[in-house]
């Protein structure tokens, strides 16, 4: 039997699709292993939730001293070091620059019908919140390879989300991240797949 496909996974805040991932694997419905946590924050629970399954990991330029280039250098150094065959941006908040290696091996999971609602700032509550104020009937998740340019890169798969009438940022934010829990996943699985 081949080894499970080896990732690292990449973060800014709280960790929960992080803590989706190594939930999955766990109850093995998704066949992979996270070799690696990177975060840009000091500061983010998500290295709380690494440390407690055991899972190393590492903050990279937390004070911001880094041009993209630079940190995407050491960033891919430490995703090259531990093997990882995937890269998996889960609620990560920095521009990388994708080295030729890792091109078409990084993911992202951002919180809309790519491409509305896209680019820099575009992240979070904030998405949702312009969806509302738009007025949309739909929203959803979408996950992509990640290229030099924010949510612009070749999709992967998508998930439609009914925004309802009663909807404030908080109620569309649960669902779509609901979503998020069976896309990323399924992401993950489908990238793998292509590959044989």
């Amino acid at each position: 039997m081949k080894p499970a496909p080896r990732l690292a996974v990449l973060v800014s805040g709280s960790g929960r699709s992080l803590e989706n991932l190594i939930k999955r694997i766990a109850a093995g419905t998704l066949q992979a292993q996270i070799v690696r946590v990177i975060s840009n924050r000091a500061d983010a629970y998500a290295l709380t939730r690494a440390a407690q399954a055991g899972i190393p990991s590492e903050v990279i330029d937390a004070e911001k001293q880094l041009d993209p280039a630079a940190f995407s250098a050491r960033l891919f150094a430490a995703c090259a070091a531990a093997d990882a065959e995937l890269v998996v941006c889960a609620g990560f908040l920095r521009l990388l620059v994708i080295p030729a290696e890792f091109e078409g091996r990084v993911i992202n999971i951002h919180p809309s019908l790519l491409p509305a609602f896209a680019g820099k700032g575009f992240y979070g509550d904030k998405v949702h919140a312009a969806v509302l104020a738009r007025g949309c009937q739909y929203s959803g998740c979408t996950v992509h390879y990640v290229t030099n340019e924010y949510d612009a890169g070749p999709i992967l798969l998508q998930r439609v989300v009914e925004v309802l009438p009663v909807d404030d940022v908080h109620a569309l934010a649960a669902r779509v991240f609901a979503a998020e829990c069976e896309a990323l996943p399924e992401a993950i699985t489908r990238h793998f797949a292509a590959r044989g």
